[in-house]
């Protein structure tokens, strides 16, 4: 049984979630956290937390700088005790648009980070091209967490693991002309997390086509050929993983 550790099942995605869940199912996946990204995706999680197998994060995302209110990070910290929203996020820094509005990202950052270090809660964090700052900052809380979408260097992951942090892996990896699985091999399993990023980033051979928790077997296969591991070993490496950073 498999855990994807980040998707979006949101309706503006998937009118069809019952049906998403039950094929998840079939193929072995049973436990879902999905991310909040602004304050009507955090209400959202909230709601979906109520069903089976399914967890939460709370965040606001950086692209969402421009338009979130203090009053939406009071909302995440209002809803912390609830114990099936097991981390913060999908929280960080966004350059790859604009680095206009850097200070406002960090900015926004720190508020989350602060948060998680209040409460004792992983963060699941997004970091694109913003990899120096991204870690400067991080240095400053006594925070644990989850890289979410790694697609760094081989010494980037050193200093992300070091640190306290996995590395999520999703279909990105999958990718023909991908660079990752050259770093992903190096890298022990037991500093791995599997996610789909659902509905976004669908991993070979279904490109092209949306995103869901199922996929989550189409990217173990890929990394159990990757660290020469069975489906069941990879299983069992991999929720341990989940148990040691989330409350699950």
């Amino acid at each position: 049984m498999f855990c994807d550790t980040h998707c979006h099942l949101f309706q503006e995605y998937y009118e069809d979630l019952d049906e998403i869940i039950n094929i998840a199912k079939d193929n072995k996946v049973t436990r879902y956290i999905v991310a909040g990204c602004n304050n009507a995706s955090n209400q959202e999680v909230l709601s979906l937390v109520n069903k089976e197998g399914i967890y939460g994060a709370l965040g606001i995302h950086p692209e969402e700088v421009e338009n979130y209110t203090d009053a939406d990070i009071q909302f995440i910290e209002q809803n912390l005790k609830n114990k099936k929203i097991v981390a913060i996020g999908e929280i960080g820094l966004d350059y790859h648009y604009t680095k206009e509005n850097k200070e406002q990202q960090i900015k926004l950052f720190e508020k989350q980070l602060a948060l998680a270090e209040k409460y004792n809660l992983p963060v699941v964090i997004h970091s694109r091209e913003a990899t120096l700052d991204t870690i400067e900052i991080l240095k400053k809380y006594r925070v644990k967490g989850v890289i979410h979408s790694f697609s760094g260097s081989l010494e980037t992951a050193k200093i992300y693991i070091k640190m306290g942090f996995y590395l999520g892996v999703n279909g990105v990896i999958t990718f023909k002309n991908c660079n990752l699985k050259e770093v992903i091999k190096k890298i022990p399993l037991k500093y791995i997390l599997l996610e789909t990023d659902s509905p976004y980033l669908t991993p070979v051979p279904f490109r092209g086509k949306r995103n869901d928790p199922s996929k989550i077997k189409e990217i173990a296969k890929f990394l159990g050929e990757i660290y020469e591991v069975s489906l069941e070993e990879l299983a069992k490496i991999t929720n341990q993983n989940v148990a040691e950073l989330f409350d699950i």
